[in-house]
């Protein structure tokens, strides 16, 4: 069978989804949504990146989307500095009828107990009114600390602990707004950025650790953040700008699920633009980063994961990742019963987009 899909944003991830969709040959590119008009009525393979046109050409015009009657649509557009739009964005297509898989906003990777009534319910209900399901994933939030713990997790005796890490150097990461104005990246250590706002890291990552939880059966009683942020020793430079001595290198967070105050359920990051910052934190398994999965109960598990590309950096494979994920899932999610999916509800997805012959 063939899925009609639309591809909702080019951007970092969008552009490797929209290449994804175009390849695949279970899925028949019907439309592509962009946000900006520099880019309305461009080729769909020009935004790609391919060296041929594909002969369906993006639009600024959601209704356009409507009109093609689509199957899914693939939603990649920034979502940290426009929640509620972006909310809009899903709970709009939904009761449209319209199947959604996204990378992004990321606490509907797991939403529950994380996300207050009036965020959550308006999504359910479309999702009801519209006979539709929505699942977001990528690699982190995503398979990084779902697929892969819990896969471990299901052949142990006991689980005591899982812990979910991102050890990652961002020095190349595309994506100034991110960088500086989310993340915090050469401001000043006493200016507290968007996401080490009280709140945010537990709104992001909260649904990860209880997702954890949920998958091996256990009610966490709450779910804590800290986070630690280094300064440059000097000043430097990194793809979307320059650092300057004394402001924010680095950064070390956690959000904790626990029981009886012990923590259970661990997402952890750190996050460096130089790999000789903080050398006291936890090393990647490549200098340019992997993301790791610490098991304790019985048996015990290390389980590092590094991406790599013949076309990119680490941080552009893990973009790539992150867009195929959820493109290679557009089939299941189009035939899973209504409603927000987690990767608890899916099947195993196994399919690339390109096959050997």
């Amino acid at each position: 069978m063939t899925y009609r899909v639309v591809q909702w944003g080019t951007g970092n991830v969008g552009r490797h989804a929209l290449t994804g969709i175009i390849n695949n040959p279970d899925l028949d590119l019907a439309g592509v949504w962009v946000s900006g008009p520099a880019k309305g009525g461009v080729d769909a393979g020009v935004l790609a990146g391919l060296d041929h046109p594909v002969g369906v050409r993006a639009t600024t015009d959601p209704d356009a989307i409507l009109a093609v009657k689509p199957d899914c649509v693939v939603y990649c557009s920034m979502t940290d500095n426009r929640l509620l739009e972006a909310i809009e964005d899903l709970r709009w297509l939904l009761s449209a009828g319209i199947n959604v898989v996204a990378c992004a906003p990321v606490f509907f990777q797991y939403p529950y107990g994380v996300l207050p009534d009036n965020l959550l319910k308006p999504i359910q209900e479309a999702a009801a009114q519209g006979n539709s399901s929505l699942w977001v994933n990528g690699i982190d939030p995503g398979f990084a600390n779902d697929l892969l713990p819990l896969a471990l997790a299901g052949t142990c005796l006991r689980v005591e602990q899982l812990r979910c890490m991102e050890i990652v150097d961002y020095a190349s990461y595309d994506n100034r707004e991110v960088m500086f104005d989310i993340m915090g990246f050469g401001k000043p250590l006493d200016e507290t950025p968007l996401l080490l706002q009280p709140g945010v890291l537990s709104l992001a990552w909260g649904g990860t650790v209880r997702q954890l939880a949920a998958g091996i059966g256990v009610t966490l009683e709450a779910v804590t953040e800290t986070y630690e942020r280094i300064p440059a020793p000097e000043s430097f430079d990194i793809l979307t700008g320059h650092i300057a001595e004394g402001t924010a290198a680095a950064l070390r967070f956690e959000v904790r699920g626990t029981v009886g105050g012990e923590p259970v359920t661990v997402l952890e990051h750190v996050t460096r633009l130089r790999p000789d910052l903080c050398p006291d934190w936890p090393q990647p398994a490549h200098p340019e980063g992997s993301y790791r999965v610490e098991l304790t109960g019985d048996p015990n598990y290390a389980l590092d994961l590094v991406t790599s590309s013949a076309h990119g950096d680490h941080n552009y494979a893990t973009l790539l990742a992150t867009g195929m994920r959820i493109v290679n899932a557009v089939p299941a999610v189009v035939e899973a019963a209504p409603g927000i999916l987690t990767a608890l509800d899916l099947p195993l997805i196994t399919r690339p987009a390109v096959r050997l012959p």
